[in-house]
């Protein structure tokens, strides 16, 4: 009998005596694998779940509790989602219906974590700018964002982009590992300690399955190499999958995203570049746009060097990119909303004989 406490389940209420507990830990196409008291099982959602479902934010993903009806012979039924302590998220600008799905804006990559890891390789592929974007959507997550300079081996002197990471990211710690040569990887000990679930996100090529089979000690996941010319690599992790490590901790493994797509990301922008906003109530008007208005606190540091230029382009950017997503986000709920009463209206209005057919 497997306790489910060890992967992280806290619930304290019985689950309804026809229902068992248990965690997504792999997710292919519309197949679940849940790990359970019984073991690992494969499981389907219930026909009834997708009642009053309308994004794919509503549906279980890697890391998720659920409840299932058991079925011992055969693949059993995931009835409902528990509750998420945490969940990372990105925007989908892919626009695709998924059967009942409309146009999905939220993409859930993971859920129920502790740890976000975010892992960047030092080769020719290292950019701030990426990071920080990882970060501010960390950051909305509810889990505790650290960051991952993998291939320390490829560089001789570490100082230099540690410093400029920990620069831009200021209150985040830093970490440079090698899965190579061992390097680093005793630091990150404290963070996976039993019970406790960290999640690796970053591009393809960073390193993420080097570093899952070096902390899995064996060989869990093909590493495939990379480009040359752009030090950029395939995708080696085709789809999520979580894993317990010999610590008693859990590393839920992602595939490599070429870019992270800011929503719902105001808290994060906010925790982010704090020194940013707080520049704002120095400013002579409270409607200063900070472009060219008199007694301006942003221009005035930006002029005095205390707020780099770069740094004050960053969160302009990304707090237009948040804005464009969460308008287009809100517009389509709302037009989904009207399409769903709307809907209702006509069937109520057709059994009681105000349409004919």
């Amino acid at each position: 009998m497997i306790e489910l406490k060890q992967y992280g389940y806290t619930e304290t209420e019985t689950p309804p005596d026809n229902l068992f507990a248990g965690r997504v830990t792999e997710l292919r196409r519309e197949q679940y694998t849940v790990i359970t008291e019984h073991g690992e099982i494969a499981a389907v959602l219930k026909g009834a779940f997708y009642y009053g479902v309308e994004t794919q934010e509503e549906l279980p993903c890697v890391g998720d509790f659920v409840l299932l009806q058991y079925n011992e012979s055969g693949v059993s039924l995931i009835a409902n989602l528990l509750p998420r302590r945490s969940k990372f998220s990105r925007a989908d600008f892919s626009g695709h219906a998924a059967g009942y799905v409309k146009t999905i804006l939220e993409q859930v990559v993971a859920a129920n974590f502790d740890y976000v890891f975010i892992l960047s390789s030092l080769n020719w592929d290292f950019k701030i700018n990426r990071i920080l974007r990882y970060l501010t959507q960390a950051r909305q997550s509810g889990g505790q964002p650290v960051v991952i300079l993998t291939k320390a081996d490829l560089v001789e002197d570490l100082n230099e982009p540690l410093a400029e990471v920990r620069n831009a990211a200021q209150d985040v710690v830093v970490h440079a590992v090698s899965s190579c040569t061992g390097f680093g990887l005793d630091a990150l000990g404290k963070y996976l300690q039993p019970e406790k679930t960290a999640v690796f996100l970053g591009m393809s090529g960073v390193g993420k399955s080097s570093l899952l089979n070096a902390l899995m000690e064996q060989e869990v996941m093909a590493v495939k190499a990379i480009r040359e010319e752009d030090s950029r690599g395939r995708h080696t992790t085709t789809h999520r999958q979580l894993f317990m490590l010999p610590t008693g901790a859990m590393v839920i493994d992602t595939p490599g995203m070429r870019e992270i797509g800011l929503i719902g990301a105001n808290e994060g922008i906010s925790a982010g570049f704090a020194d940013v906003e707080e520049l704002f109530s120095g400013c002579r008007f409270s409607d200063c746009l900070h472009k060219t208005e008199p007694g301006c606190a942003v221009l005035a540091a930006i002029d005095g060097g205390s707020l780099p230029r770069e740094h004050w382009e960053r969160y302009l950017a990304q707090k237009q990119e948040n804005k464009f997503v969460d308008d287009k986000a809100g517009y389509l709920t709302d037009k989904r909303a009207w399409h769903k009463d709307l809907a209702k209206w006509s069937k109520q209005m057709k059994k009681n004989g105000g349409i004919k057919k």
